[in-house]
Parts: C-alpha cells; structure tokens; sequence
C-alpha cells in the first residue's frame, strides 16, 4: 500500500477536503502524512521520515506542495524534490486552468492534472497536451449528520446560500487599465457571457480575439488567456449576485454565509441576513438546519462544485443553475431544481410554490440524497484514486 503525502495550512475550504479526503485514504489502509504549510521547518523533518523512493504518492488541491519557488523546487535548476523520489503528484484543480498557466509550466515532471470540470479538460487538451490527465473527478460532499438529516417540517430557515460575495464593478479597474478600445473589446466578451450563459469564457474570448485578429496564433490565444481571470471573476460575481437578489426583491428570506454581502445591490436588502463569514464546518452546518441550499456555478458549464454534494447529503432541496454535467445526474424537479441564468427571474415563484408543498419537496430531498450517497461523497473519490495510485497505471506512463 503506497505512502501518501497530503497539504494542509493554507486556504480553509481546501484544507477541508484534504482532510476528509485523508480520512478516506486511511480507511483503504494507506499511511498518509499532512504536510502542514504554516509550519514548513517541523513539517519538513517529519515528511523526510516519512517518504520513500518509488512508494510515495501526492495528492493536494491547486497546486499546494508544488508551487513554483516553493521550498520543494530546488533555486538553483529547478528540479522538483517529488521527481527525485519518484513521486507521482496528482493535483486536484478546483478552478480554471487559466488561472495556473506558469504553474503548469514548471509542473515536476511526475504531474497529473485532474480536473473537475470537463470543459476544464477540453482546455488542458488544448493549450497543455503535454500534461498527463485525469479528464474528469467532479468534488464530492460531507454529511454533517451521518446518523440522518432533519425532516423539512423541521427546519426553520427557507433559503440559505454559503459563500463569499464581490461586486463585478471591482473589476472595472482591469477592464478601464489598457484604455477606451481594451475596454470596448472586454465588455462584448461579458455581454456575450451574461446574454449566453451557457457559453465558457475561453470559447467566448477566442472568437472575439479572432474577429479581432485573424492571424492569431494558438501560443498568442494561450497567452491571452492567461491574462483574462479579472473576465471570470466578475462574470461569476454578477451571476452570484443576481441568484440572490431575484430572490429576496420577490421577498423571499435568504440567509447568507461569507463576506461581502453587504455591497450587494438589491431592492430590498432587509431580506438578506447575513451571517458573515464562517468556516467549511459550519457551512454544512447552516445547510442541514435549511429547506432549500441555494447554489451558483462558479462557470463551470460541464462540471459540479462541493456546495451541490453537500446539499444533497444534507437534506436541503438543491436550487442550483444548470451545467452539462449536472443535466446527466440530476433531474430537475425530480430530486433538485434546476434554474437557467437565461430565465433567472422565474426561479422565485417556482421556490414559492415549493415553500407551500413540504410533502413535496421532501420526497425530492429524499431522491437527491440517495443520487448522491450512491456516488458523491469523498469515500467515491478517494476509491478511484487509491486504484489509480495502487496499480501503478500513472507511474508506467512516466516510466
């Protein structure tokens, strides 16, 4: 059974994972050591003892343990101390890959990439074909109670959302920088993205940067890419913001976990009621007391997120917007309901309704933690990825 080494001390939601997903390894049987990145000088000592040459796997999420300059990649050639004990590093990335371009770069040469979104993939293909990939392991859920959730009768608060908020005009500063015609071409890719949500940023800014630049080349478009993150950071703070707003301007109660709530722009704020920000933990806590868990894609169009997984498994109705993905194993009005970013002001009188027909909203709670008990949870991922670690298939490829 190989070794498995792990990263913790750094952003909270991903040291969460980690945790639950080490969990996990150990019940398979493998010895797994949590390399904690706030205490490098102990850490260090502990991981050297730890290790072995050609027995060691790693496992982390957007690139912590292998970070460009980070105290693992030597200064001097740039070799990487995972290569040198023939350390397979699988790397679960949990957002774009756009935003890792000159991660991937110096990537050790034992680096698989997995990505959560199979658009995600697509763009790996792509602009990284040199990189060894697992196409596609979407994120999984916790349970906070796993000796069951509260009926719906039971719970008190009718909507909450758990995560952070930002107004997209914090990002006019990147857009206004390079000028009036940087700023005219940036504003039709956001347009074309609010008016055709279903549409994936990279799709949308390669044909605009074509009708621009006929004669663009790949290398030219990758780099651009590269310098387009401040595009999806406020496409997905505009979509975040409008979930909520339709909701509480058609009154509608929506409690709200994470900074920033404040700036949001809506009629009637009073409906809001913020709880400010809180950890991973008392998240899943906040959904399993709610009827309904709201969710918006951070722009994932053929993937999940972990907020999709936890509502299920903590018997809140899911209210998500749609993806490829989530098209193929949820069914919306069965156990979930699925909303278009296209027809987003008809989502509140259908929560109504819903809000009135407990019954009803109870036996699709019930379907949905079934659906996601049978294939979501971290004990699913964590299976695969001991299979792929044990057989060595990933190990043969790098010879």
């Amino acid at each position: 059974m190989k070794k498995i080494v792990m990263f913790d001390g750094e952003i909270e939601t991903q040291q969460y994972f980690t945790y639950r997903m080490r969990d996990e390894f150990e019940r398979l049987g493998h010895e797994v050591y949590t390399f904690n990145l706030s205490k490098t000088g102990e850490s260090l000592t502990g991981l050297m003892r730890f290790v072995e040459k050609g027995n060691t796997a790693l496992v982390c999420f957007n690139f912590h343990g292998i970070t460009p300059g980070d105290v693992f990649q030597d200064e001097q050639d740039g070799s990487w101390f995972w290569d040198a004990i023939d350390c397979t590093c699988y790397n679960i990335v949990v957002d774009h890959p756009f935003y890792y371009h000159r991660f991937l770069d110096a990537a050790p040469k034992r680096y698989v990439h997995i990505s959560i979104d199979r658009k995600h993939d697509a763009y790996m293909q792509k602009y990284f074909p040199e990189k060894l990939r697992i196409p596609f392991l979407p994120l999984a859920g916790t349970e906070y109670h796993p000796e069951g959730y509260l009926p719906v009768s039971q719970r008190k608060t009718d909507i909450v959302f758990t995560g952070n908020y930002s107004s997209p005009h914090k990002f006019d500063k990147y857009i206004k920088r390079l000028g009036d015609e940087y700023e005219v071409f940036y504003r039709g890719i956001l347009e074309e993205l609010i008016t055709h949500p279903e549409r994936a940023l990279e799709d949308v800014a390669e044909r605009h940067i074509r009708s621009e630049i006929p004669e663009v080349t790949k290398k030219e478009l990758k780099e651009t890419m590269g310098n387009l993150i401040f595009l999806d950071l406020y496409v997905r703070s505009y979509v975040r913001g409008k979930a909520v707003q339709v909701l509480v301007d058609a009154g509608l109660k929506v409690e709200v976990y994470g900074d920033g709530w404040d700036e949001l722009d809506c009629a009637h704020p009073e409906n809001i009621i913020d709880g400010q920000g809180v950890n991973s933990e008392t998240c899943l806590k906040k959904i399993s007391e709610a009827k309904i868990s709201l969710n918006v894609m951070p722009w994932f169009k053929d993937g999940a997120h972990d907020r999709v997984f936890n509502t299920l498994l903590n018997g809140a109705l899911l209210l998500s917007d749609d993806s490829i993905y989530l098209r193929e194993i949820l069914k919306d009005g069965g156990n979930c309901i699925l909303y278009n970013l296209e027809n987003i002001e008809q989502m509140p009188e259908r929560i109504k309704a819903l809000l009135a027909d407990e019954e009803k909203m109870q036996r699709m709670i019930d379907k949905g933690y079934e659906m996601a008990r049978s294939a979501h949870t971290w004990a699913h991922r964590a299976d695969f990825l001991s299979d792929l670690i044990e057989v060595g298939v990933m190990d043969e490829m790098f010879g």
